[in-house]
């Protein structure tokens, strides 16, 4: 994953847990055995096998099992951790997670009506980011709060590749946004539903 930067250098010792790369799996987990006195850092792996490695192959694992909601929290700022993170957390069915003020979504591939909707909705408004688990109608609210106290124009930005879900992520975001609008007239939501539609056939 380029573009994040590696924290954890000198920080190897004897116990470290690490990652390793993998072909089939991208990464497995392996924890450092000794110091061999070539410099390299010996490591069992998952399957028992031990292998000497640089330092800088071997990324540190982060404490915990369950994932953060925020990845800035994170002891160490690496790719497998940034991926084992979000893996658990979709196991768990939390399918979206945190990155300071960007929102990750992992697209479940299946309906999850208990996060979302009128009685969600009131939970997000006005709940200051981080206070809630992390979710679409955060980052909605959050965009709506800083039009109208700025009095200047928003913008989302849904980016991701095909099938990532960018159609339902916006869909979800719309929705909300016209949910804070209050209470409208039939032909007012007519004319909303006309416009969403023409935004969600763009993409």
């Amino acid at each position: 994953m380029a573009g994040i930067p590696d924290k954890q250098s000198n920080l190897h010792s004897v116990g470290s847990r690490v990652w390793l790369r993998d072909l089939e799996h991208g990464w497995v987990r392996g924890e450092v055995l000794r110091l061999h006195e070539d410099g390299k850092l010996i490591v069992k792996m998952e399957n028992g096998t031990e292998e000497s490695f640089d330092e800088s192959e071997i990324p540190l694992q982060n404490p915990g099992e369950r994932g953060v909601e925020d990845m800035i929290t994170l002891t160490y700022l690496n790719e497998p951790g940034v991926l084992w993170n979000l893996k658990v957390r979709y196991q768990q069915d939390d399918i979206y997670t945190y990155t300071g003020s960007i929102l990750i979504a992992v697209n479940p591939f299946t309906p999850m009506p208990h996060l979302y909707g009128t009685h969600m909705m009131e939970q997000y408004k006005d709940a200051l980011q981080g206070e809630l688990s992390p979710h679409a109608y955060a980052i909605a609210d959050a965009s709506y709060k800083q039009m109208i106290t700025n009095r200047k124009s928003q913008a989302i930005l849904v980016s991701g590749e095909s099938g990532a879900g960018k159609t339902e992520t916006s869909k979800h975001i719309m929705q909300y946004l016209a949910w804070l609008g209050g209470e409208l007239d039939r032909s007012t939501i007519e004319k909303d539903r006309n416009i969403e539609q023409k935004i969600l056939e763009s993409n």
